[in-house]
């Protein structure tokens, strides 16, 4: 249950991510890690004898803790909302994805140099440079 749950987390959060352990041929022994690693915290919400889907939830929050902000997520909103044409096109002709992890490519350096992390992702200056690497990008 675990490993289906983060897998279904990062398809829709993480697909940078996703693809690359596709590349590698590494998904199986990536989400085997990951759950070994917090079966010691849920075997002990177990013998506290907690419900299931509190312990599934987290289990899943301590799993996905290296995985927030989403890059993903957050680039697709940038575009989304600040250029929406080429949203709703990438959408619709379903490249949108493809798209994004591309540009998480590109902004890499932006969101290395901004540390890009869940107590900035707010930050303005954050916003207009990856909105600058998307339009050069989109051009």
């Amino acid at each position: 249950m675990l490993t289906e749950k983060l897998w279904a987390y990062i398809v829709h959060n993480n697909p940078d991510l996703m693809l690359s352990l596709q590349e590698d041929y590494s998904v199986t022994s990536y989400l085997e890690n990951k759950v070994a690693a917090v079966m010691p915290m849920a075997m002990q919400f177990l013998s506290e004898e907690k419900p299931q889907y509190i312990i599934e939830e987290l289990c899943l929050q301590a799993m996905t803790e290296d995985l927030k902000p989403s890059r993903y997520q957050y680039i697709r909103s940038v575009i989304e909302e600040e250029f929406n044409d080429d949203y709703l096109r990438m959408k619709e002709n379903g490249t949108l994805t493809y798209e994004v992890v591309n540009l998480i490519e590109a902004c890499k350096s932006i969101l290395s140099d901004f540390d890009f992390n869940s107590e900035n992702e707010a930050n303005r200056h954050l916003r207009y440079a990856i909105i600058g690497q998307v339009h050069d990008y989109l051009a």
